[in-house]
């Protein structure tokens, strides 16, 4: 009898080590529900991954042209240059600090013809600062919470192929009438598949989302010092023509 249980267990093992799981067996065994979960994620991937390399040239090349901006414009506004350092500023458009720097400068040189600028011309200039502050930050953060939700999702997703799996798995028992290996691998492989890929987009997906919000923080707050280093400059030049 116990020679006969071991003869079984055999058996069953023997069936269940003929079952192939390479990447394209899984996806033929897989059932439609679990074929769509899977293309679900991989777009949610390729999007990520876009969304990852866009936001990463951007952030560059404005860090990259606000360190040669920022030395150029205080040069400029040193020596009273403000046509210049308006030129300056256009000629660094993707620089997060000369997009607020060039706005508070075209408002500066609207009211230059008056000669003097009075307290509310200095109060329209931070208004102006502020008004392109937002504006960048809105421009940085683009495609940054599609990241966030893909994070949160993707699990989720996954878990869903997970479901579909194992109970393509029963299914497979329940047809079968047998408890064997192969009559549940398949089900089981298409779960472990799911569930893989979503924590495969999501990890990186969250990862990516932090870093990046970092950056947008740190470029929001050198924005900020930009923009008040500036109204000092214009507070300065209205003492300065009294």
């Amino acid at each position: 009898m116990l020679l006969a249980k071991v003869n079984l267990f055999a058996m069953m093992l023997l069936q269940g080590s003929e079952v192939s799981f390479d990447l394209r067996s899984m996806w033929a065994n897989m059932g439609i529900p679990a074929k769509g979960v899977v293309v679900i994620l991989a777009i949610m991937s390729a999007w990520s991954i876009g969304v990852m390399i866009d936001r990463y040239i951007a952030f560059s090349q404005a860090r990259k042209q606000s360190r040669e901006f920022a030395p150029a414009v205080a040069g400029c506004l040193k020596e009273g240059k403000i046509e210049e350092a308006i030129s300056v500023a256009e000629q660094n458009k993707r620089s997060h600090l000369a997009k607020v720097v060039e706005a508070g400068l075209q408002e500066f040189r609207a009211h230059a013809v008056s000669r003097e600028i009075a307290g509310e011309q200095i109060e329209s200039s931070r208004r102006a600062c502020e008004r392109a502050e937002a504006i960048v930050n809105a421009e940085l953060k683009r495609g940054l919470s599609g990241l966030a939700t893909i994070g949160a999702t993707a699990p989720f997703v996954g878990l869903f192929g997970t479901t579909v799996g194992i109970i393509n798995a029963f299914k497979g028992m329940s047809s079968e009438k047998t408890a064997g290996l192969s009559a549940v691998a398949g089900g089981i492989s298409e779960a472990l598949v799911t569930t893989a890929f979503g924590l495969f987009v999501a990890v990186p997906a969250v990862w990516a989302y932090n870093w990046f919000t970092n950056k947008v923080e740190a470029f929001g707050i050198e924005m900020t010092n930009s923009s008040s280093e500036l109204i000092d400059y214009f507070i300065k030049q209205h003492g300065a023509r009294k």
